[in-house]
């Protein structure tokens, strides 16, 4: 059965591509959850009106997204770190990232904050923000010493 892909599917293909998939597919999974219309003679000829609502909401998804990293790339949080003689006290983590920039007034999910490991010393870190659509924004986190005791 051919279908209209109305959303990105993995291993299947693209918004407003036009695939083959076995009936079953299709009429239990695909069209129920509106993920796809019937590939027929109507739809076809909606197809390049589809193609232009998609790439318009994608547009202003983006455009949106685009906004939102500028604007973070101007954020700068401070977060502090207990030491001791050993080394830190715990650590920042990108959960710990978020809470401070939903202090600043940021909705930022924790898991689009990518950190390689969780800061353990004191200094001034570039942290990477995923976005969404291949945008990623810039935060400055400052993290300062606190006396452990």
């Amino acid at each position: 059965m051919k279908v209209i892909l109305l959303s990105d599917i993995e291993r299947l293909g693209k918004r407003g591509e036009v695939v083959n998939v076995r009936d079953g597919f299709a009429r239990n999974y695909l069209l129920p959850r509106k993920l796809a219309l019937v590939a027929d003679e109507s739809n076809l000829r909606q197809l390049e009106n589809i193609r232009k609502q998609i790439a318009s909401r994608e547009t202003k998804i983006t455009r949106r997204l685009m906004d939102m990293a500028q604007r973070l790339g101007l954020v700068t949080i401070k977060a502090g770190i207990k030491m001791g003689a050993e080394g830190a006290f715990g650590a920042i983590t990108n959960a710990d990232i978020a809470a401070l920039l939903e202090q600043a007034g940021y909705q930022v999910d924790k898991h689009a904050i990518v950190l390689e490991e969780p800061i353990k010393a004191p200094g001034v870190y570039d942290i990477p923000v995923k976005l969404g659509h291949e945008i990623t924004a810039t935060v400055k986190l400052w993290v300062v010493e606190e006396p452990a005791g």
